[in-house]
């Protein structure tokens, strides 16, 4: 079975074709900034009507269009009643109809992405690419699963109660992993921490029976909700201290990553990263425990999580003309990601520890508080010197105290003569903030000048 034609997915879809239903288009589109030729460009109903975008999709080469009226447009056109419920039916039928042996899905409040790259490397598997890891991107990556494969590890993102519910029925898990239940998005969430918890368990709740599912052994949260009733049917896995499977003998190997060994009920097994800081220990721990179980040769496992390279705004480590070097982690932040990335920074050679923080986002009324307590964390870290830009920057610094320097938006931080020129040469620097500033403005900059 190779990739749909129009003809085959609307025998899925439903709809009325227009045009050359023979047509198979390469992968489905839901941006004409990142369209490529040979794509169905999906036309959403949103804040914009990708409908009004459609003749661009032509334009740059689409091969079809999934709509929910005809459109006057030299293309072939699958006509819906819903191009959302059209493209997530897509998705969720092609992967039936695929279906890998072994289906794994990660959440968590920090580390997703990360973990994702590690157990795909562990298991040899496909994954979900990029960040498509919402209702929209999930199945616009699974409308083009291909066929025969062994395993795939998918990304699953939530901002609100039900997102990872959705998704499970978009994509039911043969196995999965938590990487934390932190405070991201608290503010959606009336119950505070236990509903991010809720809501992470919703991945748990979407397993298999008989599934299994992989945790912290130091998180509470993951232990509440191995406890609670709707979890029962599936195999909790705690990794960690006290426990069957757990990490040891940390190395920190500076810009180059770091090692442990894992342990297992058969013995340890050294792994080496070239993802560097501790967290991504913990992270690469999570995935290579799951492989091992899911029955992957641990000297495979071992050699995959070693190929793992950081990716732009996830860990990647520039060196810089003073001598210094910079940790870019600008992709997202909460305080959790925050705290472990400066522990990853500090962990590096060079001169003085420093961040540029741009604030962080969907926190609720103790917005104010969290980023005072992030910032006095830092301090106790040891880090010494703060850049902070945002609506929260004062907050940062306040918690930061003296060597902290706040600033209203990028601009300022760029200008300012206390602003990013004053970061003095040599320093490790650590980079981060919520994709609403939009840090990696920051990145760019510093290795610029």
């Amino acid at each position: 079975m190779s990739l749909w034609s129009l003809f085959q997915a609307a025998s899925q879809v439903g709809g009325e074709i227009l045009g050359d239903g023979s047509v198979v288009p390469s992968s489905l589109s839901l941006d004409t900034r990142t369209l490529q030729p040979g794509t169905c460009f999906v036309a959403l109903r949103a804040e914009r009507d990708g409908h009004d975008f459609a003749a661009q999709a032509v334009e740059k080469g689409a091969a079809a269009l999934l709509v929910d009226h005809p459109l006057p447009a030299d293309c072939p056109q699958l006509v819906v009643p819903d191009t959302l419920v059209a493209l997530q039916t897509w998705g969720q039928a092609r992967l039936a109809a695929v279906r890998p042996k072994q289906v794994c899905g990660i959440t968590g409040s920090v580390g997703k992405t990360s973990t994702k790259e590690l157990l795909a490397a562990a298991l040899g598997a496909w994954k979900t690419p990029g960040n498509r890891n919402n209702t929209l991107g999930l199945p616009e990556a699974l409308a083009t699963l291909p066929e025969g494969l062994a395993s795939a590890v998918l990304e699953l993102g939530m901002s609100t109660p039900g997102e990872i519910r959705q998704l499970t029925g978009i994509a039911p898990l043969d196995a999965g992993l938590i990487t934390l239940v932190g405070t991201a998005h608290i503010e959606n969430f009336p119950k505070g921490q236990q509903g991010i918890a809720e809501a992470k368990g919703e991945l748990v709740a979407g397993l298999n029976r008989g599934g299994l599912w992989v945790h912290l052994a130091s998180d509470p949260w993951c232990r509440w909700i191995a406890a609670q009733p709707w979890a029962q049917h599936a195999e909790a896995l705690a990794v960690g201290e006290g426990e069957a499977f757990g990490w040891e003998g940390v190395e920190s190997l500076g810009a180059a990553g770091g090692a442990f060994r894992l342990r297992t009920p058969d013995g340890s097994i050294p792994i080496r990263l070239q993802l560097p800081g501790e967290h991504q220990i913990r992270n690469a721990a999570l995935a290579t425990t799951l492989a091992i179980r899911l029955g992957h040769d641990a000297e495979k496992v071992a050699e995959g999580l070693g190929r793992v390279t950081p990716e732009p705004g996830r860990g990647r480590l520039h060196a810089l003309a003073g001598g210094g070097c910079l940790l870019d982690e600008t992709y997202n932040a909460s305080s959790d990601s925050i705290l472990a990335c400066a522990r990853a920074l500090l962990q590096l050679p060079g001169g003085e520890a420093v961040a540029v923080l741009g604030s962080m986002r969907e926190l609720g009324p103790d917005a104010p508080k969290i980023h005072q307590e992030t910032g006095r964390a830092l301090r106790d870290l040891g880090i010494t010197g703060l850049w902070a830009y945002g609506d929260h920057a004062g907050d940062y610094a306040g918690g930061f105290g003296a060597g902290a320097r706040a600033f209203p938006d990028f601009e300022s931080l760029r200008d300012a003569a206390a602003g990013l020129s004053a970061i003095p040469s040599g320093a490790r620097i650590l980079v981060k903030g919520s994709r609403f500033w939009r840090a990696e403005r920051a990145v760019d900059w510093l290795l610029a000048h």
